[in-house]
């Protein structure tokens, strides 16, 4: 099956119904009143996200999805039949945006995420509505309002925590095949790889992260060379990215440092952020240096390249370095993850204190004026109450 990560559709939700104005005839009932009902409410239109699927491609053809119209009302107090709304499927991570205002619509990140992307109109009301003590006989009925109907930008972001960066033949194939069960396509040419592959690295029985391998990029992507831009989109979710080197290039007159560099500024040109993200440096290939010579090339590359977060040297082909790197990225992850929990558990508990005392304002009790009063009041008018009480009792005439 093709890899289809863009499509572009029309949904159109169902128009509301009519409402009817009808008058109820019926034998030895004289002017039996108005009786006309209301037209059903049309169809809306909503996404679903899918764990099943991992790809546009049911959208790429199938470009208009319509909702059904609701029915129109009917006499005898008959409401019309609402219309059926449809659901769309689509992958986990598919960002939702309206074509046209660019407005962002739902952002399906987990299974099973529903959003309304085209609400139905409302039916239109019989003239059943519409009697009064002045207006017996109404004449008076409204339409249906029309459904929403908008163009719809369909963008699939894959979920992954680790993002692989790298020129074309880097490795990055090679690396996913050793340090998961992903099996995908190695070759000595260029762009071997045209689609992004997800791989579940697993480190113990209850410890694993996802790796994304996208096609190689090279200098002048943001111009369109390569196969440009297009599939950055599918790092935007991940934690770390994890750019492989290769360190010894079958063309001589390859440069590692400049060809790194490159890269870099790629991320830069097409999104700050993800320029910012945390990037790890993998020096690959390093069976292919002699022994002798590998602490030297690595050091002369790193002086060159500038500051870097961290580095591993690893060799994707036998596995050498291989461990400590998804290691070490397991425990980054697990404290990224924990930081994000910790975050969440904070704007949870700051929203619940929030809404706590929204709720106690608003059953605190108050005066006739508005104002709010405390226990010391009511205990100062239970005073003069009983003050009063008393002096009362004593004008009251004995036996």
């Amino acid at each position: 099956m093709k890899f289809f990560d863009e499509a572009r559709i029309e949904v159109i939700a169902g128009d509301g119904g009519n409402g009817a104005a009808s008058f109820r005839r019926e034998k030895f009932v004289p002017r039996g009143g108005p009786d006309g009902g209301d037209g059903g409410r049309g169809g809306s239109v909503y996404a679903v996200a899918d764990r099943n699927l991992n790809t546009l491609i049911d959208f790429r053809y199938t470009r208009t999805h319509r909702a059904e119209r609701g029915q129109n009302g009917g006499n005898k107090d008959c409401y019309g039949k609402g219309g059926d709304d449809i659901v769309l499927r689509m992958p986990v991570g598919t960002v939702i945006t309206d074509q046209e205002t660019g407005e962002l619509i739902a952002d399906l990140d987990e299974d099973g995420k529903r959003a309304l992307v085209a609400r139905g109109g409302k039916g239109g009301l019989g003239n059943l509505h519409f009697k009064s003590s002045v207006n017996r006989a109404p004449r008076k009925r409204t339409m249906g309002e029309e459904g929403e109907r908008r163009s719809l930008r369909l963008e699939l972001k894959v979920l992954a925590d680790v993002g692989l960066l790298g020129m074309p033949n880097a490795g990055k194939s090679t690396f996913i095949r050793a340090v998961s069960a992903a099996r995908p396509k190695v070759a000595d040419y260029p762009f071997t790889t045209l689609a992004p592959n997800l791989g579940v690295v697993r480190t113990s029985e209850a410890r694993s992260f996802v790796i994304a391998d996208i096609p190689g990029l090279i200098e002048g992507a943001a111009e369109g060379a390569g196969l440009g831009h297009q599939f950055l989109r599918h790092l935007s979710r991940t934690q770390v990215l994890l750019h492989l080197v290769d360190l010894a290039p079958f063309d001589p007159e390859a440069d590692p440092v400049r060809d790194a560099l490159a890269i870099v500024e790629e991320l830069r040109k097409y999104d700050q952020e993800l320029y910012s993200k945390p990037r790890w440096l993998a020096l690959n290939k390093l069976d292919l240096i002699p022994e002798e010579e590998r602490a030297q090339r690595v050091a002369d590359f790193l002086a060159a390249y500038g500051p870097v977060e961290r580095h591993f040297e690893i060799c994707a082909i036998n596995g050498e370095g291989c461990q400590a790197l998804i290691f070490a990225l397991q425990d980054f992850i697990d404290a990224e993850r924990e930081r994000v929990e910790t975050e969440k558990a904070a704007r949870r508990a700051a929203f619940d204190a929030a809404q706590a005392a929204l709720l106690a304002e608003r059953d605190r009790p108050r005066d006739d004026e508005g104002e709010d009063f405390d226990d010391e009041d009511l205990g100062d008018e239970a005073e003069e109450d009983d003050t009063a009480s008393d002096a009362n009792d004593g004008d009251r005439p004995r036996d």
